[in-house]
């Protein structure tokens, strides 16, 4: 996938902003201008329980999968490159090369995310795995008769990569420096890059996105699954990310 520029927001105009975190500095910070999303509601119940379930995440491993399997990169594709009863979404893959990478889903790249998830796999990594063919998330968790959360809305995830073990990932709301990146990102539809950052060195590398359009299919109240749409049917990276309840 083409790398696509990301051209410089304009300056912030308040006189009493906070200082950006050194963690992730912009040239200049844009004002937050995405929409809500049609289906949002208020503030989860749960949102400090997924705090807890983060902290505890950060104190885990990165780890470091191999996903290195043969495929046929034309094999899976969906015919007129669209899938029958899926909905259209925005997902956006962001994070340091050598730090944990992000997942956010949106409606549309001008709408806030319905879904921010950190996984336990370097950023780096898995866009080089991407590149190299198909690359394959599933996040399992227990499913629980009595309880009605959506599928979206489990604070916790098992990772695996192409079949493979890698991790936890963590729901969680999105912090100011996401919501940046998403406000940085929004004329991109699609493309992949480096997000422009005032630091001039960081430990952790530069700050890289993917942006693609994925296609969200609902398979049932306890199974999702969001399938990377390339333009055109042209033979780009592929990916899938399958979230299901098991038990």
């Amino acid at each position: 996938m083409a790398a696509q520029s990301i051209p410089s927001p304009p300056p912030h105009q308040s006189q009493s902003s906070p200082p950006t975190p050194a963690s992730m500095q912009f040239e200049s910070r844009p004002a937050i201008s995405l929409q809500q999303p049609s289906n949002k509601k208020g503030s989860s119940k749960s949102s400090k329980l997924f705090k807890r379930f983060r902290s505890v995440f950060r104190s885990f491993p990165i780890i470091t999968p191999m996903c290195k399997i043969p495929v046929t990169l034309h094999g899976n594709r969906p015919q007129d490159n669209h899938i029958h009863g899926g909905t259209r979404m925005t997902g956006t893959l962001f994070g340091y090369r050598k730090a944990r990478v992000n997942l956010a889903i949106q409606e549309n790249p001008r709408c806030l995310p319905i879904l921010v998830l950190e996984l336990a796999i370097t950023t780096g990594k898995l866009l080089q795995d991407m590149g190299l063919g198909l690359v394959r998330i599933a996040l399992e968790c227990e499913k629980r008769p009595t309880e009605k959360t959506k599928i979206l809305d489990e604070p916790i995830w098992t990772l695996f990569c192409n079949g493979k073990k890698s991790g936890y990932g963590v729901k969680r709301e999105p912090t100011d420096e996401d919501l940046m990146v998403m406000q940085t990102l929004h004329p991109v539809s699609m493309g992949a890059g480096v997000i422009p950052s005032e630091a001039k060195e960081n430990p952790d590398g530069e700050l890289t996105y993917m942006r693609a359009n994925f296609e969200r299919v609902i398979n049932s109240r306890d199974s999702e699954t969001y399938y990377m749409m390339n333009p055109d049917g042209n033979s780009g990276p592929e990916l899938s990310i399958f979230f299901v309840r098991i038990g």
